[in-house]
């Protein structure tokens, strides 16, 4: 008696809908992403076990690496534009739109006003560059650090400040930049720093 033959079935597996759901979670990701704003300097922070975190929006970021340059930036675009307008009038210094529109996709930036035009004018690689990041000066005589946050503070009043200082640079800048927040009654701000274990949890 003859065998009967089963009829061999394609293994071939239809993946349409697998790319689908693909592309939806793709899609889903590159919308709700918060993108990190390049720094213009490496600040290696120190540790602590706090696990405050630091809010994502209406946040001004206050840099200072281990030279003790500081370093500043606000988020928002149309509050960058505003920021700089509002300085720009302490110091009498008028910005173009161009220049206005330039300022305003910069997330953090350390030069003295007056160099500030000269500054907008570079390319992106250029303002990157160690060259360019100068620091903006907070000395006694020549505070400006003090008027940039004052001003970001009129600019946006739910602004939160997040202070992140390299764990090389000295005490007295940090002491610096902490006197000049408390003579604007800013006594409320962040300190950002890497998370380290508690001690005694595994």
């Amino acid at each position: 008696m003859p065998k009967v033959k089963i009829p061999r079935k394609s293994t071939a597996i239809d993946m349409t809908a697998m790319c689908d759901v693909a592309f939806l979670l793709l899609n889903f990701f590159m919308l709700t992403s918060n993108f990190i704003q390049k720094a213009p300097v490496q600040v290696v922070t120190p540790s602590s076990i706090s696990e405050i975190k630091i809010p994502e929006t209406n946040i001004m970021t206050i840099l200072v690496d281990k030279t003790g340059r500081i370093f500043f930036g606000i988020d928002g675009q149309d509050k960058r534009v505003e920021l700089l307008q509002e300085v720009g009038k302490i110091y009498n210094i008028t910005f173009t739109k161009s220049e206005l529109k330039t300022f305003s996709v910069i997330g953090s930036f350390g030069v003295p006003i007056e160099k500030m035009k000269t500054f907008l004018a570079l390319t992106p690689e250029q303002r990157d560059s160690k060259e360019s990041a100068v620091g903006i000066p907070i000395d006694s005589t020549n505070n400006q650090f003090k008027n940039w946050v004052k001003v970001a503070r009129t600019v946006n009043p739910k602004i939160t400040i997040a202070v992140k200082g390299d764990q090389g640079c000295s005490i007295k800048v940090i002491k610096n930049v902490m006197g000049t927040l408390q003579d604007l009654r800013e006594n409320r701000f962040n300190l950002i720093t890497a998370l380290e274990e508690v001690p005694g949890e595994k």
